[in-house]
């Protein structure tokens, strides 16, 4: 059983420590305390995270204020972290799974089976196996073998049929892989209908990085026709699954308000609140993003005097561990931990600390002139990086370091000490 402890103001979550700090609390400063204190790493110059658990309390209020009738269901797969996972859960959170793994750690932390959604439409057998034991019910399809999968391995489940709608404007586009297209949906639901199973609603997912707000209101209504194609058959849909794509951060392309706004009128539109129907999400990066800041430190530094005279600095995490993500989008942005004495900059290359040539964090940025010993932090680190991490050449990830001011008091029905 995963427990909540209080010990002399700090709370222990699941074996980690969370520090609270009060309403004064300063990223920066917490980060030059941490840089300071090697507790927690094994050497005083490892890379280290800090986990602002403020952050994701007010991404839930905001996300509870704009989308008031759609219940989130926190995808797993962005940041599978424990701590983030136990405070979700108490803030009433809900879980999208895509994996026997991801339902594992989420049951370990004592979740009831029906908040969780197993979002992938291929699954491989023995999880929907491990699924049916562990009561796992709602789980989505996107083909005809999926359905004879679900019908000789779990034949009660409750599914979502997971359709194909427009990602073109979205920097991450999943219906290259995933989702039924709508000429192919009725004759899915039939054959579904044919093997007695039973589906429950419609699901889609208009892209991870989504910058064009319509695409949600184009999914709703394409959700609204195949509502009435289960209606023809027989079905009767309880369950509308909008998916993910919404903003980690604040000044991304488009903001929570613009898409909540288009949400709203598509569901008013076409699942007017008197139908009375459950309305989940899959916000993943949304949660998680903005609350991870990365502390790296400048373990090599050359200058390179060529045509093109530059600074090459070499930092203790790369892209094998949390800076995968640089082989997608270039979003990585570097701020000075102690402040520079000068305002000169020069061009300059990141690197991470492996063997390997393509560990290259950015090809031309331009920075202060830094020395061995200096840290860097990066902002904005939550989502599809810790999850990424591996050993490669004997680099462990980052460690975390939880903080929070007073607000995580009522989450965890717990009272501070000084």
């Amino acid at each position: 059983m995963k427990t909540v402890s209080l010990k002399l103001g700090k709370i222990f979550c699941n074996d980690s420590l969370i520090e609270v700090c009060n309403d004064a609390f300063n990223i920066r400063s917490y980060l030059q305390s941490k840089s300071c204190d090697a507790n927690g790493r094994k050497c005083y110059d490892d890379p280290f995270y800090v986990c602002d658990l403020d952050n994701i309390i007010e991404k839930h209020l905001l996300f509870q204020n704009l989308l008031p009738r759609i219940k989130p269901f926190f995808a797993v797969k962005s940041n599978p972290n424990h701590v983030v996972i136990a405070l979700l859960a108490r803030l009433g959170v809900n879980f999208d799974c895509a994996s026997k793994c991801e339902i594992e750690t989420v049951l370990d932390l004592e979740v009831d089976p029906e908040r969780i959604i197993f979002a992938n439409p291929c699954k491989q057998e023995s999880h929907v196996k491990y699924a049916r034991g562990k009561n796992v019910r709602k789980m989505t399809f996107d083909s005809e073998g999926e359905l004879y999968k679900v019908k000789e391995n779990f034949p009660e489940a409750e599914l979502v049929i997971r359709i194909k709608v427009d990602d073109s404007n979205s920097a991450y586009k999943l219906g290259r892989k995933f989702g039924a297209s709508l000429e192919s949906t009725q004759k899915l639901l039939q054959l579904a209908k044919d093997l007695d199973l039973n589906v429950i609603g419609v699901s889609f997912h208009v892209g991870t990085g989504c910058y064009d707000a319509s695409l949600f209101y184009n999914a709703v209504k394409s959700a609204a026709a195949v509502f009435q194609q289960g209606d023809a058959i027989g079905y009767t849909f309880t369950l509308l699954d909008i998916g993910g794509g919404f903003p980690g951060i604040k000044n991304e392309t488009i903001s929570m308000e613009n898409i909540a706004a288009q949400l709203n009128l598509s569901l008013t539109e076409f699942f007017p609140s008197e139908r009375n129907l459950n309305i989940i999400a899959e916000p993943g990066k949304y949660f998680v993003e903005s609350a991870f800041t990365l502390c790296c430190n400048v373990i090599s530094v050359k200058e390179v005097d060529d045509r093109n005279k530059h600074f090459m600095y070499y930092l203790n995490d790369g892209v094998f561990s949390s800076f995968i993500g640089v082989l997608f989008a270039e979003k990585f942005k570097p701020f000075l931990l102690q402040e520079s004495d000068s305002n000169l900059l020069f061009k300059s290359s990141l690197w991470g600390p492996t063997c390997d040539s393509s560990d290259c964090i950015s090809e031309e940025i331009y920075l202060p002139k830094l020395s061995v010993r200096d840290w860097l932090y990066f902002k904005n680190m939550g989502a599809y990086t810790t999850c990424f991490a591996s050993k490669f050449n004997g680099f462990n990830p980052p460690v975390i370091y939880y903080v929070s001011t007073n607000k995580i008091d009522s989450v965890f029905s717990v009272s501070f000490n000084d």
